[in-house]
């Protein structure tokens, strides 16, 4: 008897790469996730039209139109998300920073991933930054969600080399085939285990 599939939405706020690498990968039978909802704070984000055309529902909640009142946008998200049966989060490029309240809400039951080796380089521009530091590596970290930004506990790494010559953008199209294959690892780690 197989476990029941655990019913996850992604948030993103653009094309979602890595949604559509957790996405493909919950194509084989015994992936834990059931990919039901992706999410995002920008209605033209190129990732919703993907997920409908792959038969996910979307939900696109416009955090323009609540001005400065992060929390009452995610309030009126995390209404959708409980409306729906969601069971855990993973977000993958969403580009909002949350408020206590909401990580308070899924505490536990929502991961990140983030282009650096945490603990270093949180915030914006991390393969630039790694560069510059003269790193030998760079990479990607999978974290638990709390209230600091890309501040949780880090739930898996993976490393890629700095090359001589090396460029931000080139640097970032490495690691994110690596990203690619962790998140989904990873996500079906945690599920397994739950």
């Amino acid at each position: 008897m197989t476990s029941p599939k655990t019913k996850t939405a992604i948030f993103i706020s653009g094309r979602g790469s890595n949604m559509v690498a957790l996405v493909e990968a919950s194509k084989a039978a015994d992936f834990p996730a059931d990919f039901a909802l992706v999410v995002s704070n920008d209605p033209t984000a190129a990732g919703l039209e993907w997920a409908a055309s792959q038969g996910i529902d979307t939900l696109a909640v416009d955090h323009k139109t609540y001005g400065k009142d992060r929390e009452a946008h995610e309030r009126a998200i995390d209404a959708e998300l409980r409306a729906r049966g969601i069971e855990f989060i993973c977000l993958a490029g969403y580009m909002r920073i949350l408020t206590p309240w909401l990580v308070e809400q899924w505490s536990g039951k929502m991961i990140n991933i983030h282009p650096s080796l945490l603990p270093k380089y949180k915030g914006l521009h991390t393969h630039e930054r790694a560069i510059e530091a003269g790193d030998a590596e760079g990479g990607c970290s999978i974290h638990w969600v709390s209230p600091g930004v890309d501040d949780g506990d880090v739930i898996a790494q993976a490393r890629v080399p700095i090359l001589d010559g090396d460029t931000p953008d080139a640097l970032a199209a490495r690691v994110l085939k690596e990203e690619h294959k962790l998140y989904a690892a990873t996500v079906r780690q945690i599920l397994t285990k739950k």
